[in-house]
């Protein structure tokens, strides 16, 4: 732990309220926490604690016609206010003395414009170098986080590049000035274990030839732990529990700490007995082939290869965890199965072959054969009521049912997912939190009575804590209808708790798969023992 006396941040007694039409939100509720040079502080708890809120309000990136600050709330930063003042002041500190990381680069980057167009746009307005000069120190900062061939991937654009690579684009452009303070929201929760793990280092190697203070925020106290220095624990607003590190995950004071620290899904999955052996879904041999190059004559000549050959099948009852790195083909070999990509190879379900069948064709199938998305935000219209998005399904496959019908059996499946029909069937998406979104998904996917539902990083988006009861709520559901699931995801603590067997993928291919006992308990290969290591290092989980 660093030992400089001297806070180079200083909020005391932050408290911010958002009006509304129908009331006031008090998001900040007397804050206080102070941060020295080459020291880290972690700012801890779930969604809508008022991590973000604090952290936007260092920099003053509250809109400031909807915000307002306590009178006696104060943020001193090198000891000059941060409230209240100057629009001119601050674009001095900005990016410049202060530099934030973002939780989602995709987002925060503009598509429409190259790496180097935006990276080196902040050098160019704090330092005041030329293109020329800008462009070549762009190319240090990517080397300096680990991108390869630098000065052709500045020419490119924030689509090209994975979850990991963006989010270390969004690191150097961050460390462009060599701030003094940096402050980073949630800069790996998308990520991989492997690459959250180098992530951390890297932040961990810059901070030292720096000496920056990091303000880091984050719902995983496991994380936490093995990156920071103090932690405050934030719930509705106000810090319940402060301390270095060790003392607080050794002796937690308050019982939410508690319950962050126990949010991590436990145990295997319990065998589910069914009659028969038969398979419900197979793939032998699948491939799936995107062009990326084609003549004059729109003939493709090049294609990059996403799922080399994989084999696989799921009996009813069963999940099949699938795991590996971004890029490694697992959404992509997960969207075959249920023929939303076109394949080779040979895909079964129920006996029936159906890659290559048409979209009307395939349409019978489609109410047994289910998806829940990793985003449920981005999944569920925002135009229709949550009964509505539920019953959607009930129109195309269950025509004859009547309104009335329709309405009943919308409420049984909200009950079924632990909402109140009453409370939940007239409302929207919006109005709801992540966890309560996930459970409309998967209210939507079982109305139809499913035999077999895809789960595309359900639960990667959530806090650990939602994490949780997603998963009960996913076993629970699977045990009463003998579902079968696909459960992709890079998160390995999930996997384990939720899977039967297991494939790993690197590159297109399985480079391991068995039961889930035999994958966690004794995994053969490098790269899986190198996927666990980093998992359960990073969450302090036993094997």
């Amino acid at each position: 732990m660093n030992n400089n006396s001297q806070p180079i941040l200083e909020v005391k007694n932050l408290s911010i309220t958002f009006p509304t039409e129908v009331r006031e939100v008090h998001a900040v509720k007397g804050v206080s926490f102070s941060i020295s040079k080459g020291q880290t502080l972690a700012l801890v708890g779930e969604s809508g604690s008022g991590k973000s809120v604090t952290a936007m309000s260092i920099m003053q990136l509250l809109p400031p016609r909807g915000t307002i600050y306590g009178k006696d709330s104060s943020i001193i930063f090198e000891g000059k206010e941060m409230l209240n003042a100057s629009e001119k002041f601050l674009i001095t500190q900005r990016g410049d003395r202060i530099a934030m990381i973002f939780q989602e680069p995709m987002t925060s980057l503009n598509p429409y414009l190259t790496i180097a167009r935006q990276l080196t746009e902040v050098l160019e307005v704090h330092k005041g170098m030329s293109y020329k000069e800008a462009f070549a120190r762009s190319v240090e900062l990517l080397e300096l986080v680990g991108i390869k061939d630098a000065a052709r991937r500045l020419k490119t654009y924030p689509h090209e590049f994975s979850g990991g690579q963006l989010q270390r684009i969004m690191i150097a452009m961050a460390l462009a000035n060599e701030p003094d303070l940096l402050i980073a929201d949630e800069p790996t929760t998308a990520l991989d274990v492997t690459i959250q793990a180098e992530v951390l280092e890297l932040l961990k190697e810059l901070q030292a030839k720096m000496n920056m203070a990091i303000l880091f925020i984050t719902h995983d106290l496991g994380v936490a732990k093995h990156f920071c220095d103090n932690v405050c624990v934030m719930r509705h607003g106000e810090i319940v529990e402060s301390g270095e590190i060790e003392d607080v995950f050794l002796n937690p004071k308050h019982e939410y700490t508690l319950k962050l620290l126990n949010s991590i899904p436990k145990g295997m999955k319990e065998k589910i007995e069914i009659d028969g052996d038969e398979s419900l879904i197979t793939g032998k041999d699948v491939w799936v082939k995107y062009p990326v190059k084609t003549n004059i004559f729109g003939t493709v000549t090049k294609t990059f290869d996403a799922v080399k050959g994989i084999s696989l099948d799921i009996k009813a009852g069963e999940t099949l965890g699938v795991v590996g790195e971004s890029g490694s083909g697992k959404s992509t070999l997960g969207r075959a199965m249920v023929q939303l990509l076109e394949t080779e190879g040979n895909i079964t379900f129920e006996g029936q072959a159906i890659n290559g069948l048409s979209n009307d064709d395939m349409r019978p199938l489609r109410e047994d054969m289910q998806i829940v998305f990793q985003d449920p935000y981005g999944s569920l219209s925002p135009r229709l009521t949550v009964g509505e998005i539920i019953a959607e399904g009930l129109y195309v496959h269950r025509p004859e049912l009547s309104k009335q019908q329709r309405l009943e059996r919308v409420k049984e499946v909200l009950i079924e997912v632990e909402m109140d029909p009453i409370l939940s069937i007239n409302r929207y998406p919006h109005e709801f939190s992540g966890g309560q979104r996930q459970r409309i998904a998967i209210a939507r996917a079982i109305i139809l009575e499913p035999k077999f539902i895809l789960l595309d990083e359900p639960t990667s988006a959530l806090d650990r804590s939602v994490q949780v009861t997603v998963v009960e709520l996913l076993r629970k559901i699977q045990k009463k209808h003998k579902l079968a699931y696909m459960f992709i995801s890079h998160d390995l603590a999930v996997v384990k708790a939720m899977s039967d067997y297991v494939l790993v993928m690197k590159d297109g291919v399985v480079v391991e798969k068995g039961t889930a006992t035999q994958i966690f308990e004794n995994p053969q290969t490098d790269y899986c023992k190198r996927l666990i290591d980093a998992a359960f290092e990073l969450k302090d989980i036993a094997s």
